[in-house]
C-alpha cells in the first residue's frame, strides 16, 4: 500500500470511526427523557415522609436476627467489624472546609484517584462506624458517628462548594459523601441519647448541603438526568426523611418517575446505555442507586417497587441488564458489543442486588450475586450484605482460581 493510499485510508477510517462516536453520543440526546422543567411538573403531591426514624431498613429486626444467625458470611462481617474503627483517630480526621478542584476519572484515575482519596476516607469512617453498631450493638460506635459527623458540621465542611460546569468532578464527588453521610446516620439517629444539639446540628448541615446541591441542575440531558440525578435523589430522599421535608422527599421520588419515563421498551436506560464500551457497566452503575433509593421510599410506606409509570416499572431495567450481560448483543445499536466487564468482580457495583432480593426472587440475579458477597458500597449505604442479605440464601464466600491462589499463597506465609 503506498504511503498515499494509506493516508486516504487512515482519514477515512477515522472519520468512520468519529462518526460512530457521534452516532453513540446522539443516542442520549435522540432519547425521549424527561427534562428537568416535566420532571418538576410531576404531580407527586401522595408522597410525603410518614416515619424520620424508619432508615433504609429495619435495624431492630437485623440485629435480632444476627445476633441468632449461623450464616458464616454474617458472621464472619460482624466478627470483622466487632472490635469497631478507633473513635479518636475519626474525631482527628480532619473536615474538608475548602473546595478542591478534582481531575476527571477516565482521562486521569491516578490524580483522581489521589485527589479523592480523603473523600472516600470521610465515606468508609462513616459507613464502618454504622456498621460496627450494627454488628455489635454498642451505642459507642453510634456515639463516636454522631460527634464525628457534629464535627464536620461545626466546620461547615463541604459548604463553600460551587458548581462549576467545565470541572464537575467536585460536584460528582459531593454527591456520595452527602448519602454516605445520611444513610449511616440515619442507622444509628433512634439509638442516640442525649447529643441533642449535636444532631440538630448535623441535620441542619446535611439538610443545608443538600438544597445547595441539589440546586444545581447539571448538564442538559447528561448530569440532569442521568445516573448523576439518581445519585442526588438518593440523598434527597435519605435526607428528606431525616429532616421531614417533603418537598426534598419528593425530589428524590421525582428520579424513580424519571428513569421509568426514560426507560425504553426493553428496559434500556437510554443514557446509561449510550456509554459505548461501558454501557453494561452504566446499565448497573444506574440501578444501583435507583433500587437503593426505592428502598428508603418503600420504608416510608409506599410500593414504589411495583410502581409502573407509562407501561414500565423497574423490573423490566434489571431483566435488560441481564439480558446484555449474558448476550451484549441485546444492546443492538445502543452500543459495541465489546462491551467492558471489569466491573463485574468488584462488588461495591452489586449492593443493590441483596436489597432487590429482600423483596423479590429472580434466580439470575441470586446466582450472580453469589460471585460477589459480601456486598460492601462505602457511600450507597455500607455493609448492604450484613443489613440484608438472606441467612439462608448463601454460606460460604465464593472465590475463583485467581482468588484462591491469593488465599493458599497467604495461609503458606502465615
Amino acid at each position: 500500500m503506498s504511503l498515499a493510499v494509506a493516508k486516504g485510508f487512515s482519514a477515512r477510517l477515522l472519520c468512520t470511526l468519529s462518526l460512530a462516536l457521534l452516532a453513540m453520543g446522539s443516542i442520549a440526546a435522540a432519547a425521549d427523557t424527561l427534562s428537568r422543567e416535566e420532571r418538576m411538573e410531576l404531580d407527586l403531591s401522595e408522597y410525603r415522609v410518614n416515619d424520620t426514624d424508619a432508615g433504609y431498613f429495619d435495624v431492630d429486626a437485623r440485629m435480632a436476627l444476627l445476633d441468632e444467625t449461623n450464616n458464616s458470611i454474617l458472621l464472619q462481617l460482624k466478627d470483622e467489624l466487632a472490635t469497631g474503627p478507633s473513635c479518636r483517630q475519626k474525631l482527628n480526621f480532619k473536615p474538608i472546609t475548602t473546595r478542591g478542584g478534582i481531575p476527571g476519572f477516565y482521562p486521569n484515575p491516578e490524580e483522581w484517584e489521589l485527589a479523592t482519596e480523603p473523600l472516600f476516607a470521610f465515606e468508609d469512617s462513616v459507613s464502618v462506624l454504622a456498621g460496627a453498631f450494627v454488628a455489635t450493638g454498642d451505642t459507642f460506635h453510634a456515639d463516636c458517628l454522631v460527634r464525628f459527623l457534629h464535627g464536620w458540621a461545626e466546620a461547615k465542611a463541604l459548604t463553600t462548594f460551587v458548581f462549576d460546569p467545565n470541572d464537575p468532578q467536585a460536584w460528582f464527588a459531593a454527591e456520595s459523601m452527602l448519602f454516605a453521610a445520611a444513610m449511616a446516620y440515619s442507622i444509628v439517629r433512634p439509638y442516640v441519647d442525649g447529643f441533642e444539639e449535636e444532631r440538630a446540628e448535623i441535620e441542619q448541615w446535611l439538610h443545608g448541603l443538600a438544597l445547595q446541591h441539589s440546586a444545581f441542575p447539571g448538564e442538559p440531558e447528561e448530569s440532569c438526568c442521568n445516573n448523576h440525578f439518581y445519585r442526588r435523589a438518593l440523598y434527597a430522599s435519605m435526607i428528606g426523611v431525616l429532616v421531614e421535608d417533603d418537598e426534598l422527599f419528593r425530589f428524590g421520588v421525582s428520579a424513580i418517575y424519571s428513569a421509568l419515563h426514560d426507560m425504553t421498551e426493553n428496559g434500556a436506560l437510554p443514557l446509561e446505555v449510550s456509554r459505548g464500551r461501558r454501557a453494561t457497566h452504566y446499565q448497573n452503575y444506574a440501578l444501583n442507586y435507583l433500587i437503593t433509593n426505592m428502598q428508603i421510599i418503600q420504608r416510608q410506606g409506599y410500593d414504589i417497587f411495583d410502581l409502573e409509570y407509562e407501561g414500565k416499572d423497574i423490573h423490566d431495567a434489571i431483566d435488560f441488564l441481564f439480558q446484555i450481560l449474558d448476550n451484549p448483543a441485546g444492546l443492538g445499536d445502543y452500543a459495541p458489543l465489546e462491551q467492558f466487564t471489569g466491573f463485574l468482580r468488584d462488588p461495591q457495583y452489586f449492593t443493590w442486588m441483596d436489597i432487590y432480593l429482600s423483596h423479590f426472587d429472580h434466580p439470575q440475579m441470586a446466582n450472580f450475586i453469589t460471585r460477589v458477597r459480601p456486598t460492601y458500597n462505602r457511600s450507597a449505604g455500607g455493609f448492604i450484605t450484613l443489613y440484608f442479605m438472606d441467612p439462608d440464601a448463601q454460606q460460604h464466600i465464593y472465590m475463583d482460581e485467581e482468588q484462591r491462589r491469593t488465599e493458599a499463597f497467604r495461609g503458606l506465609s502465615n
